[in-house]
């Protein structure tokens, strides 16, 4: 056997993780094999939930999507995303193999922007080696795409605090800045603002989103279209709720796409009792405040704080403060005596704008 035919057959029979180096060099130096060197790679450029976030939003925005829908939700420590797009799509037979490193739709553009360069292959790989569960769940070529990622948060860790919404000031220069925890939701908020020009981004609940899907896909379908559709699957992907006749068949496709609800919810939104919501960047630009005026209100508030301090002075004649001295000493007294305390001197009195302060120094007796 040759050595070739003995290193595939060492390969095929033993765990990878037992041949992880190609070549020892010496002295404490090793080439490690690619694989081993791609799953050291995928740790690194995952390190927790929002960074699975932001690679799956670049993913999206790079296959030419317009619109982004961003479904988060958790159930203990089990942490739940689902990203729905309308762009290029997945052709059926490449499914599993985009998570697989080095696979790429953009052999010639490579993306670089904020978050680095983005075109490597290796995005989707470093999700799946860093998930529980990575899968699409619905796509096809010019139909969009679902992906549904689930973590372990013991595993995968991510902000504490994930009810804080950012908080936005406009400058004066048309930019905004932001402040709140980087979170899921001020993560996903920065990528629309720096994406606004190319892409449109949702983030809510997968209830939340469903309503906006089926909003999505009534504004951008003909009404016979969907009352002849005999199968959600000859539609895109985000368009697909829109069918739904029903609050069984509605919570039936948005299970097929990762959004779990039930059928009471489902009728809801069907009756129009669960809204859809509003874009990332739209509620930015509705929530934003333009910087003059928060500083404006911030001089304000410490305006008004000044009016209402009372400017007056407090002072005591040296008489009103030795007959407050000693009173505080002979009600001091009987306190000493039963605590075991000797007082060393006359209280010190010093008196403020708003407070009056008394000094009883001591020792303990032994």
């Amino acid at each position: 056997m040759g050595a070739s035919n003995l290193e595939q057959f060492v390969d095929s029979i033993c765990d990878e993780s037992h041949l992880r180096i190609e070549d020892d060099l010496g002295d404490g130096f090793v080439r490690l094999r690619t694989s081993e060197a791609e799953r050291r790679q995928a740790a690194h450029d995952i390190r927790s939930t929002e960074d699975i976030v932001i690679e799956l939003l670049r993913n999206a925005r790079d296959a030419h999507a317009r619109t982004i829908f961003l479904a988060v939700g958790r159930d203990g420590n089990t942490r739940k995303l689902t990203m729905l797009d309308d762009g290029d799509g997945i052709p059926l037979a490449l499914h599993e193999k985009i998570f697989e490193p080095r696979v790429t739709s953009k052999l010639d553009t490579v993306h670089i922007d904020k978050w680095g360069v983005h075109g490597r292959g290796m995005a989707l790989y470093s999700i799946k080696v860093n998930s529980t569960q990575a899968k699409v769940l619905a796509s096809d070529k010019d139909f969009g795409s679902a992906i549904y990622v689930e973590t372990d948060l013991t595993k995968l860790p991510e902000r504490a605090d994930q009810s804080t919404f950012p908080t936005f000031e406009v400058t004066e220069a048309g930019t905004y800045s932001m402040r709140g925890p980087k979170n899921i939701v001020r993560t996903a908020t920065e990528f629309a603002l720096e994406s606004r020009k190319a892409c449109t981004v949702y983030w809510g609940s997968a209830t939340e989103i469903a309503a906006t899907l089926y909003e999505f896909g009534a504004t951008t379908t003909s009404p016979a279209l969907r009352a002849f559709c005999k199968d959600p699957l000859e539609l895109p992907v985000c368009k697909r709720l829109c069918t739904a006749s029903d609050p069984a068949s509605f919570a039936e496709i948005a299970e097929e796409l990762g959004l779990s609800l039930s059928e009471r919810s489902a009728r809801r939104i069907l009756n129009e009792e669960i809204k859809p919501i509003i874009s990332l960047a739209e509620l930015v630009r509705t929530q934003a405040i333009p910087a003059k005026e928060k500083a404006h209100e911030t001089s304000k508030a410490a305006s008004q704080k000044a009016v209402d301090r009372d400017g007056r002075s407090l002072r005591l004649c040296n008489e009103d403060k030795a007959m407050l001295a000693d009173s505080c000493k002979d009600a001091f007294l009987d306190i000493a005596n039963r605590y075991y305390l000797d007082p060393l001197g006359a209280p010190e009195v010093k008196v403020g704008p708003q407070k009056i302060e008394i000094t009883l120094r001591f020792d303990k007796l032994r």
